[in-house]
């Protein structure tokens, strides 16, 4: 019996690669049955640059659904579970808008542990992220590191080597088994951030397991200045401290340390030692804004507002 397989996309204003998106997954090796996009603010939508793009697209291919809400509706676990409730599908994929597939078969790789049965007990599979023409190199080297060249599948028995690693998965591009994903209740209802962790966490917590396919490949990168960084990072620090059932008595620090370390080499190993000092800067403010993340029930509620990326989640 075959399955069924819908794209999931949450929408902001998105730029001149969404088009590009779209286009590339209506020219998979797997065809989506549906694509459904999930567009926060309705006022931006007709004005967007690409939006001739879109309306072409949309004309061309009959199997993209949109959705709108509010900026006040907007979460990132629940916006999420209202467009996984618009489908029907027995795989449905997470996508950000500004994630491109790198080639026609990206949807084939991400889901074949799915389709052919490779294992009963996997979850979610997550594809490899490649960086953008104009990231920064040491950006570049973190997508390698965070997404290396060789599939993998993560379990529980893993953890006690891989640390938080065990949980890594991200939503800019993972295939969800949906008898599994409505098992387990969806995603957290209202999250500051990292609700694809948090899930995933949560069933490898149960027993199950998350597969990493290097052969499905995403370009997907962000240049973040030092404050951004910080931000962002405060806040996993906060989903962490939320969570303590999922990340409970697993450090992520070391892994961090590992990550910077390995940064430093590479940039002296090509000759850019001269932008050390700048990672060491961004590196020391991701550092401070997820201690303070993990540490946020001391600290004032104003502070705390202030020092979140997310100061709706506060509301």
């Amino acid at each position: 019996m075959s399955k069924t397989i819908d794209v999931i996309i949450p929408a902001y204003k998105p730029g001149k690669s969404f088009p590009r998106l779209l286009e590339k997954l209506e020219l998979q090796s797997l065809k989506p049955d549906r694509i459904i996009i999930v567009n926060t603010g309705e006022e931006y939508w007709k004005t967007l640059e690409c939006a001739p793009e879109i309306s072409r697209i949309t004309e061309q291919y009959k199997n993209i659904d949109i959705y709108h809400i509010s900026k006040e509706e907007f979460d990132h676990g629940n916006t999420r579970n209202f467009g996984v409730s618009k489908s029907r599908a027995d795989i449905f994929v997470m996508m950000t808008h500004d994630a491109v597939p790198e080639g026609a078969t990206l949807l084939e790789e991400l889901t074949r542990p799915f389709f052919q049965g490779e294992d009963e007990k996997i979850a979610v599979s997550y594809a490899r992220q490649l960086p953008m023409d104009d990231c920064n190199e040491a950006e570049k080297y973190t997508r390698s590191f965070n997404y290396p060249e060789n599939n993998r599948i993560k379990s529980l028995e893993d953890i006690p080597t891989m640390g938080i690693k065990s949980f890594f998965c991200s939503n800019v591009c993972a295939a969800y088994r949906r008898e599994i994903f409505d098992k387990f209740g969806g995603f957290t209802k209202k999250t500051i951030f990292n609700e694809d962790m948090i899930f995933a966490g949560t069933v490898v917590r149960a027993g199950l397991k998350i597969a990493y396919r290097a052969d499905a490949r995403v370009i997907h990168s962000h240049n973040y200045n030092w404050l951004q960084y910080f931000h962002r990072n405060f806040d996993l620090g906060v989903s962490q401290t939320d969570y303590p059932q999922v990340f409970g008595g697993i450090r992520s620090e070391g892994e961090g340390v590992r990550l910077v370390k390995a940064t430093a080499r590479h940039l002296k190993s090509i000759g850019c030692a001269s932008q050390i000092p700048a990672l060491i800067w961004n590196s020391g403010w991701k550092y401070m804004g997820f201690l303070l993340g993990r540490n946020y029930k001391k600290l004032p509620r104003a502070l705390v507002v202030a020092l979140s990326d997310n100061k709706k989640y506060w509301s």
